[in-house]
């Protein structure tokens, strides 16, 4: 699976516990029209694919869910997804075939249109 967006934040590598496991945080937000934050989690030796990794990034993130069950001491169970990265990399541009096009000028190049008359009769079918 993947998550595509852009880098909303890069945490800090943790040490969690005694035994040398390692966590790191990254969010990644989607550009869609419900826009999600999604927090991804790289364990252990993918802590250091996120070193290049900087907020405003656009990247697609490979990922597995991960879910687990727990017995709390009153004997209720309780499950926990995690969201776990396994790869990330760069996506090069937001914007589809934009290659080989010139660039638009800004608007303030344009000159206003001054004798516009609304009733001038113009070929145009709408």
């Amino acid at each position: 699976m993947e998550v595509q967006g852009k880098v909303k934040m890069v945490g800090e590598t943790q040490a969690i516990g005694n035994n040398g496991f390692r966590k790191r945080e990254l969010v990644v937000t989607t550009e869609e029209q419900y826009p999600q934050h999604i927090l991804v989690e790289f364990i252990q030796d993918k802590c250091d694919l996120l070193n290049a990794t900087t907020v405003g990034q656009s990247v697609k993130v490979g990922i597995n869910l991960r879910g687990r069950e727990w017995v709390n001491p009153q004997g209720e169970t309780k499950y926990f997804n995690a969201i776990q990265g396994w790869r990330i990399e760069n996506v090069q541009s937001d914007v589809p075939n934009t290659a080989g096009m010139p660039p638009v000028p800004p608007m303030s190049s344009f000159e206003a249109a001054d004798n516009l008359n609304e009733e001038d009769h113009d070929d145009l079918p709408f």
